[in-house]
Parts: structure tokens; C-alpha cells; sequence
């Protein structure tokens, strides 16, 4: 006799066979569900916007929702590798804040955009 079991909605969405990605700043991997996606906003605009419906075309990259991931990602100038060239957090530090007016004041402060780095004396050339 062939029995099959019925699921909740939440054993679907918490099963193991759920796709993961791997988050921009902390490099960890983690369950799609856990994660933003971002992707560039195109027509030749640096700006990186949240899909908050996981359906916009074109590349996406993935951040977890926290300050931390988002000050790694910033750091490590992760947004314009993932999203070729695309630069303008500011849609997705508006999202993170949004999130965490609910839970409080602030821990961490939100990092501004990366300082470029200037070669060591004797090396431009």
C-alpha cells in the first residue's frame, strides 16, 4: 500500500531540499527564505535594488538581513562583483533599517560607502 503524507506549509518551506545561496558579506550559506535578493537596477544605473518578490530579471546576488552582512558587503566592495558594476546601496540600507525598527535601537552603525585605497609611496608609476 502506497501511504503518503501530507505537509504543512511550514515542513515545506523548513525541509532540507530548500535551494540555498550564499550571502554576499559573510560568504555563509543560508536558505533562499533567509535571504534578500538583490539585483541592479539597469539602464545604466549604478543603483542596487531589493527583490522583495524574488522575480526581477537579471542577476541576482544575495545578503541577509542584517547590518553586519550589509557593513561586510559594503567593505568588501562585494555589490559591484556580484552586480557588475552596480555600486548604490542605498535601497538596500533603507530595507535593512526597516526591518530593524521593529526590533529596537540600533547595535551597529551602518557603514558609508568604501574609501578607495591609495597606492603605497613609490608604486604609481
Amino acid at each position: 500500500m502506497n501511504v503518503r503524507k501530507i505537509l504543512t506549509v511550514a515542513e515545506v518551506l523548513h525541509t532540507e531540499d530548500q535551494p540555498h545561496r550564499t550571502c554576499i558579506g559573510c560568504r555563509k550559506k543560508g536558505a533562499r527564505s533567509e535571504l534578500l535578493r538583490l539585483v541592479a537596477e539597469g539602464s545604466g544605473s549604478t543603483a542596487v535594488l531589493v527583490d522583495e518578490r524574488r522575480r526581477m530579471a537579471g542577476r541576482g546576488a544575495w545578503l541577509h538581513p542584517s547590518e553586519a552582512c550589509l557593513a561586510l558587503a559594503v567593505k568588501r566592495r562585494a555589490f559591484g562583483r556580484a552586480l557588475n558594476g552596480a555600486t548604490g546601496s542605498t535601497a538596500v540600507e533603507r530595507r535593512i533599517m526597516a526591518g530593524k525598527q521593529d526590533a529596537g535601537p540600533l547595535q551597529i552603525p551602518l557603514v558609508a560607502a568604501a574609501k578607495t585605497v591609495q597606492p603605497e609611496s613609490g608604486s604609481e608609476n
